[in-house]
């Protein structure tokens, strides 16, 4: 469906993508999934032609893809009613079908069509998102991409967007969801994206990046202090890496160390140092650990292909 390669995108001299791989297939649910300003939005923009790249490719399936587009923050006209706005929506994508009958159909699909009577500017902000989504899906498009569809929502209307977004992957769309949100991702996505410092540190389904960092074994050792820099299980040799917490530390092994060798080492680490630990628990690594791992540098990658180290 889409191939993003080597893109790149700078504002006033400031690198935003510095060379970021991407690649959709039909009927993924996409989780592009980063920090604040690390270049999502600036991602899609380009994807829908709103802004220009500096350079890099951006390949399409066909020449005729039509795409459906949610900011962040829609632009809804608040004198018009939902009915109104999404009539307008209609005739401006020059819908060939039934315009009435259409307008009908996205707003059930959205759950909207009980409030569509009413002005825009009373929505509540979960209702005017489920506004956009409907003008966004309109046309019926090929792919349908939603920059933090629920960044600003409470519970109730997060859960109202999440249920229309599985509704659409159910029926086979091609959905990019932006966000920020793992929760989201693991609730609807089959595919996941990590963008950092302008490139895809990670992508692919949410069992394979969970399974490139499984190699690495980790455990967590709960103690009655907090370790210090200095803590000698973080020298032990079969370590890598590790990250201090309050009240216990996580140590990642080598690639090559198994759980066993591990499991040895800590143990005796500890004896010999006559410390005795509240508990320890091998972990592996969740969606969650290996996104914050790493965005606060415990995990390292290099860029795109599949190419992932742990530091």
């Amino acid at each position: 469906m889409l191939r993003i390669t080597g893109l790149k995108k700078s504002y006033k001299g400031v690198r935003v993508l510095t060379n970021l791989n991407m690649n959709i297939d039909k009927g993924d649910v996409y989780g592009l999934i980063g920090t604040n300003g690390c270049g999502k939005t600036t991602t899609m923009n380009i994807v829908c032609n709103t802004i220009a790249k500096d350079s890099g490719k951006i390949a399409f399936e066909n020449e005729n893809v039509i795409i459906g587009f949610l900011p962040e923050t829609p632009a809804l006209y608040g004198y018009m009613n939902g009915f109104e706005y999404l009539n307008f929506i209609g005739a401006c994508c020059k819908y060939g079908g039934d315009i009435k009958a259409r307008t009908s159909e996205v707003l059930r699909l959205t759950g909207m069509h009980g409030y569509a009577g009413r002005k825009i500017k009373g929505y509540s902000r979960g209702m005017k998102q489920r506004i956009g989504i409907a003008a966004a899906i309109y046309s019926s498009p090929d792919l349908l991409i939603l920059d933090e569809p629920t960044s600003a929502l409470d519970p109730q209307g997060r859960a109202e967007v999440m249920e229309i977004i599985q509704r659409l992957a159910a029926a086979g769309a091609t959905i990019i969801l932006c966000t920020h949100i793992l929760s989201d991702v693991e609730r609807v996505a089959n595919k996941v994206g990590i963008l950092k410092n302008g490139v895809m540190a990670v992508e692919g389904t949410i069992k394979e990046v969970r399974d490139r960092f499984a190699g690495a074994n980790a455990v967590h050792v709960r103690l009655k202090y907090t370790p210090r820099p200095d803590d000698p299980l973080r020298s032990m040799e079969y370590v890598q890496s590790s990250e201090i917490w309050h009240g216990g530390i996580t140590l990642y092994a080598k690639p090559e160390i198994t759980e066993a060798q591990l499991f040895y080492k800590t143990i005796s680490t500890l004896a010999e140092n006559k410390i005795v630990p509240e508990g320890i628990e091998f972990v592996r690594m969740s969606l969650e650990q290996i996104y914050l791992g790493i965005n606060r540098g415990t995990l390292h990658y290099t860029i795109m292909p599949n190419h992932y180290t742990q530091q």
